[in-house]
């Protein structure tokens, strides 16, 4: 085993792991194939040789009383070794201590090195679906193209994602829109698993609020470079979101370079989001301003909260009810889902809570945000 180093460094080198990952699988390859020759009962270790700077395999054995109860288990020969025999070895050895032995498989003969070739070939790939695993967790939340490879019976969209299957349920796709194989479709990745049948797989989605943030930084500079914060969304995907923006300088309108000169760039959003409509509105971190700009366009008179209770009494003329409302109920909705706030109007002259009906409107469905996202199906 004197060229290890070369194999580690050849491992590395071939699957895109660190030496030290390569060096753990080659460690642990060569202690399953020493229990496999030898017997499960003996102990090892791995290290480094102090000369050459390979690895090096070693049996190891603990020194104990000689009415040490351990003595009386099976095997307990091949893992302990009384003081008495232990001071033939070295004078210097005291109950505790270990000896260990250095152990070479080559030596062992074929049926050892077929052994370590499965062991190795077995804890590499492990380690490289375990590195790929841990690669893409820490891409959740980023945005990726892919080609459509296939769409099933359920309407899931599937494609090949460099080396891993990234699926689109119909769940997450936006209402309306349709896909054909050799498609290219944009997403975020929503999360990472490990399917049993199918091994690794990324889940993508399209209706997350976080993919309408992420289109919004790549098509606004002013957001990617952070002059610009997104401080919430909220969305019916296909129809109508809303986003929260503030600036870090007084120079730079968050509004105004969202949308854009002519609304260009919202546009871009707009379209890769089969036409939803985006409302953009001026973060403040006054509760009652914040959600007085979340009804927009509706005209507020005034705001009551109760945070206990995440509540908000909302009062605003008559004129201005099916505006806050929307059609639908889908602005108090989004405006609840964004602040987090269960909204009731209050009409000068009567109450409307979100989940009474207006003059021309259906009714109004409960603004709840946690209902609302299992209504709609929200991440």
């Amino acid at each position: 085993m004197e060229k290890i180093g070369n194999i580690i460094q050849s491992i590395a080198n071939e699957k895109g792991l660190k030496i030290e990952d390569a060096q753990e699988a080659v460690s642990t390859a060569l202690i399953k194939t020493a229990k496999r020759i030898f017997g499960e009962e003996y102990e090892y270790s791995v290290e480094n040789d102090a000369d050459t700077g390979e690895l090096a395999l070693f049996q190891k054995v603990h020194v104990v009383a000689s009415d040490d109860p351990r003595l009386e288990e099976e095997g307990a020969k091949e893992k302990y070794m009384v003081i008495d025999e232990a001071k033939k070895v070295d004078s210097d050895l005291e109950i505790d201590d270990e000896i260990t032995y250095r152990v070479d498989l080559v030596d062992m003969g074929r049926t050892a090195v077929a052994i370590l070739f499965r062991e190795l070939e077995f804890h590499i790939q492990r380690m490289v679906a375990q590195n790929t695993y841990e690669s893409y967790q820490n891409r959740v939340g980023e945005i990726i193209n892919i080609v459509v490879t296939r769409i099933d019976d359920e309407e899931n969209t599937y494609g090949e994602y460099r080396e891993v299957q990234a699926v689109l349920p119909k769940k997450s796709r936006i209402k309306g829109e349709k896909f054909k194989v050799g498609d290219t479709m944009k997403s975020i990745i929503r999360r990472v698993y490990v399917d049993k049948q199918k091994g690794m797989q990324v889940e993508l989605s399209r209706t997350s609020p976080k993919f309408l943030e992420k289109l919004l930084e790549l098509q606004v500079p002013e957001i990617k470079d952070e002059y610009v914060i997104i401080h919430g969304s909220s969305r019916i995907p296909g129809e109508r979101a809303k986003v929260a923006l503030s600036s870090v300088t007084p120079n730079v309108d968050p509004v105004g370079a969202t949308v854009g000169t002519k609304g260009v760039r919202i546009n871009a959003v707009s379209q890769e989001l089969n036409g939803e409509n985006i409302d953009c509105i001026e973060y403040s971190d006054i509760p009652e301003k914040y959600l007085a700009r979340a009804l927009s366009p509706a005209i507020i008179s005034a705001v009551k909260i109760d945070e206990e209770n995440k509540k908000a009494l909302v009062t605003l003329p008559s004129d201005q009810k099916s505006k806050a409302i929307g059609k639908s109920g889908i602005n108090i909705r989004l405006a609840s889902m964004l602040t987090g706030y269960e909204i009731e109007l209050n009409e000068i002259g009567g109450t409307v809570t979100g989940d009474q009906s207006s003059s021309g409107d259906s009714q109004q469905p409960p603004s709840n945000p946690d209902a609302l996202k299992a209504l709609f199906g929200e991440d």
